[in-house]
């Protein structure tokens, strides 16, 4: 068995004898890299952030920003990863280290007060900073440029407007969304991140992204009585859920970690899928989308480029860029949660589910495949090895998520629309609702009570008030029952707003 390794800024070492549950948080900061910190465990502070080399989407490779907090080491076999330690360019003996664009602006512009939270912050608009395409979208390649607008508040650049969650060197905001700061404020950050130019020539991290990622490698890492698997092909993974039904099977880790983390669970058995290929593929067929229920949402949303209007609007409110850099629809589905985020969409969207076994494949419409509260119709010992999605899609679409903040937060409802009208009436309507029931549920009479009637005030306050009684909600810490259903009828009223204001403009 060859030992489990992982790079390290440019380091190599091995993994063990980390227990297969391991972080690579926990992993870093043994080997101290202290930079990398815990500040939530779960994913939502950002304070742990890595980069981690996976392949691109426009360029081989794609510096990609991952919380360390919920990874398990053992799952980088073979990867590379950067710390904050990693970015600053070492000087001569005896000289202190050149600090990284990213991080000259952060200190610079007072991005940084007890400095907790700067590392993570640092990786993640490291992160932003590589993305191929970001210098593609700005309006001002050099920080002379941007400094002119980065303390102005206007987001607008030398070049032109820009909104105020893009800066003028096309930086995203949305980047920074799953790092949180509790002293400095957001601003100085903000404007460290519309600071920073292009990449120099010689950018040894910018260089990398010309060349292929690490390949994934088979893995088999054990420690006591546990192991962690990373078979290389499907048939390898489904022949070991067939011998090992009790198995947790990972993607991103994005829910696993928590569970370990949080709630302290130990399995004797994970299996790893994030890499298989037959799980990565991305296809437009002439009647469907084929989406690999291991690609991330962050591959996902860059490969379809707003190509399906639904799912661009779910993947800015799915949880923060952070999560989405890792967490993948497979992983989302087979949780079976009733407030996730992609269920009430997909379901919209008509999606079923393509699950592979040893014996062969079945597809099962979505709506078909949960059966119980974090139950469903996937055998034990089967993946999701894609979504489809049919095609032509529905003309008018919206997805409503009702939460405590507007990003990186759960549900308290999520409501999606898809409709088809026609010469002013609902042809087709498919609505899909999460966190009002046991499971994601498609409303199914509000369908009827709009399907073959007038789009018009009438029409939709009637079906408003069916909507408002679909499901069973119930009262817990994020909303009152009461509370969730007067939302529900508020959301179509919502989207007859806004399709008629459209119109009329």
């Amino acid at each position: 068995m060859v030992a489990a390794r992982i790079t390290v800024n440019g380091n190599e070492a091995t993994i063990a004898p980390s227990a297969p549950h391991t972080t690579v948080l926990d992993f870093l900061r043994e080997r101290g890299l202290t930079g990398t910190k815990e500040g939530c465990a779960e994913g939502e502070c950002g304070a742990c952030s890595v980069l981690v080399a996976r392949p691109g989407v426009s360029k081989p490779t794609d510096w990609v920003a991952v919380n360390a907090c919920l990874v398990p080491v053992a799952a980088l076999d073979g990867q590379e990863v950067v710390t904050s330690e990693g970015l600053a360019t070492a000087g001569a003996p005896g000289t202190p280290a050149a600090l990284h664009p990213v991080q000259e602006e952060m200190a610079v512009r007072g991005g940084s007060q007890c400095g907790y939270c700067t590392p993570g912050f640092i990786c993640s608009m490291a992160s932003e900073y590589y993305r191929p395409d970001r210098c593609a979208h700005s309006h001002s390649d050099t920080n002379a440029d941007a400094d002119t607008d980065a303390g102005s508040g206007s987001g607008s650049g030398s070049g032109g407007e820009t909104d105020p969650e893009h800066g003028p060197n096309g930086f995203d905001l949305h980047a920074l969304s799953g790092n949180l700061c509790r002293c400095t404020g957001y601003r100085p950050i903000r404007d460290a991140a519309f600071a920073v130019g292009s990449p120099a020539e010689d950018d040894v991290l910018a260089q990398r992204r010309e060349q292929s990622p690490p390949e994934p490698v088979a893995t088999a890492y054990a420690h006591g009585d546990s192991v962690f698997l990373r078979p290389s092909t499907l048939p390898e993974a489904l022949r070991l859920l067939r011998e090992r039904p009790e198995a947790v099977v990972v993607a991103g880790s994005t829910d696993w970690g928590v569970e370990v983390n949080i709630r302290s669970r130990r399995a004797n058995c994970v299996v790893a899928v994030d890499r298989l290929p037959e799980l990565r593929d991305l296809r437009v067929e002439s009647d469907h989308v084929e989406i690999g229920a291991a690609q991330t949402l962050t591959e996902i949303e860059r490969r379809l480029d707003g190509s399906v209007p639904l799912l661009a609007e779910l993947f800015p409110q799915f949880a923060s860029r952070l999560i989405r850099n890792s967490a993948t629809l497979g992983g989302n589905l087979g949780t079976g949660s009733p407030i996730g985020d992609s269920p009430p969409v997909l379901l919209a969207l008509e999606a079923s589910l393509v699950l592979a076994g040893v014996d062969g494949e079945r597809e099962v419409p979505l709506a078909d495949y949960f059966t119980g509260y974090r139950q469903s119709v996937r055998r034990p010992d089967e993946l999701i090895r894609a979504v489809r999605i049919p095609l032509p899609l529905s003309r008018v679409t919206a997805f409503h998520k009702i939460a405590k903040r507007r990003f990186d937060d759960i549900s308290s409802v999520a409501v999606a629309f898809a409709l088809d009208i026609e010469g002013g009436i609902v042809r087709n309507a498919r609505i899909g609702l999460g966190g009002v029931a046991a499971t994601p549920i498609r409303a199914l009479a509000t369908e009827a009570a709009l399907e073959g009637k007038p789009w018009v005030a009438e029409t939709v306050e009637a079906a408003s008030r069916v909507l408002r009684a679909q499901g069973t909600p119930m009262d817990d810490h994020r909303a009152s029952a009461g509370y969730r259903s007067a939302m529900l009828g508020q959301s179509l009223l919502k989207l007859y707003a806004r399709t008629t204001e459209a119109v009329s403009s």
